[in-house]
């Protein structure tokens, strides 16, 4: 075999997943300005037609990596959601209240 045809071997296969996620990381960096909207259509194109994980690596290879998203909307986010959650059964109990005193 020639290296050419085990090139795209060194790294994992890509999936639609991976790609996605590119796209959304891709999308962030556009609204931070990091990307003009012409940047951003071109490694879009590149992202959709990655089929390895250092080929989407490569996409991204002069951005700032951004924190992990999940890890950043741990407990202070549940939190705020339990709260929000907490607020709106008591509004709902308190109209149903309202709607029988009528």
């Amino acid at each position: 075999m020639t290296s050419s045809l085990i090139a795209g071997a060194e790294t994992p296969r890509a999936s639609d997943e991976d790609r996605e996620r590119v796209v959304r990381c891709l999308e962030r960096h556009t609204s931070a300005g990091r990307l003009s909207l012409d940047e951003h259509a071109d490694r879009v194109e590149r992202t959709l037609r990655a089929r390895t994980h250092g080929e989407l690596a490569a996409v991204l290879a002069d951005l700032p990596v951004e924190p992990d998203r999940r890890s950043s909307a741990g407990p202070a986010r549940s939190h705020e959601l339990a709260m929000a959650f907490l607020i709106a059964g008591v509004a709902l109990v308190v109209l149903t209240a309202l709607m029988l005193l009528r």
